[in-house]
């Protein structure tokens, strides 16, 4: 889109165009939340329930501002998903333990909860396409979807580390070629690509929660025991050097 045609146009697309250097930032984003979110809730001990609470209150700031937004805005986009992978991290961590669902029960309730959101999404507007969001309405089925699937992608990533026996390594490998699997159907075969899309984000979400765990945990439980702080702070970089070089390296952020 034109700087030209966005101006002109009452209702631009709010959402980031789905590209290879989407899905990158989209893991970069998913890890920095696992990270992150256990930075709140275990490294600063605040615990998982005051940890939900801190984090979706920043959910709730980001997102009011990306409704209130009249075009996309990058910095703002990644923020919003941002918020939603360390809320989501917390609210998978207090629900699954200090709960005491499991990760299996709450995987299960988390699935059953996206397919749901996702059916009512489909009844009310007609289509769970991704790439023309430019409602509020449908803007808000698009970022609650997202911080379910969030939350959904940590319980599974928990669950392959810890209690199917593949650690984190086995688990980031097999989400991994999942991963791999859609990306070469969405290539190479007509399968409908926006459910394609809704299986792969889901899957980023649990490679970035095993590989997040994989960078932190200690090498006695399988990890790297690289810090949650450590860990953070160079993803949040990496995130940062990758939105720069999609968006604003030779002025795109004026065409987005």
């Amino acid at each position: 889109m034109t700087p030209s045609s966005a101006a002109s146009d009452p209702h631009p697309v709010k959402v980031a165009e789905v590209t290879l250097a989407f899905w990158v930032m989209k893991i970069c984003a998913t890890t920095v939340g696992e990270t992150a979110g256990d930075l709140l809730s275990m490294t600063l001990a605040l615990g998982y329930a005051a940890s939900t609470v801190l984090l979706l209150s920043l959910f709730v700031v980001s997102l009011v501002a990306q409704l209130r937004a009249e075009r996309f805005h990058p910095l703002l986009y990644w923020a919003v998903i941002l918020t939603t992978s360390t809320a989501g991290t917390t609210m998978s961590d207090f629900l699954d333990r200090s709960a005491g669902l499991g990760y299996a029960t709450g995987a299960a309730i988390l699935v059953t909860l996206l397919v749901t959101w996702l059916a009512v999404w489909r009844a009310s507007v007609g289509t769970l396409a991704v790439h023309d969001i430019r409602t509020r309405r449908v803007e808000l089925f698009y970022w609650i979807a997202i911080l379910i699937s969030n939350t959904l992608g940590t319980a599974l990533g928990d669950y392959l580390a810890d209690d199917s026996g593949l650690g984190f390594l086995g688990g980031a490998a097999l989400i991994g070629s999942g991963i791999a699997i859609t990306a070469a159907l969405a290539q190479f075969t007509r399968l409908d690509r926006v459910a394609l899309f809704w299986v792969a984000f889901v899957l980023t979400r649990p490679f970035g929660a095993t590989f997040g765990d994989l960078l932190t945990k200690p090498t006695s439980q399988g990890g790297l025991d690289l810090g949650t702080a450590g860990s953070s702070a160079v993803l949040l970089g990496l995130l940062a050097v990758v939105i720069w070089a999609t968006y604003f390296r030779k002025g795109a952020s004026s065409t987005a």
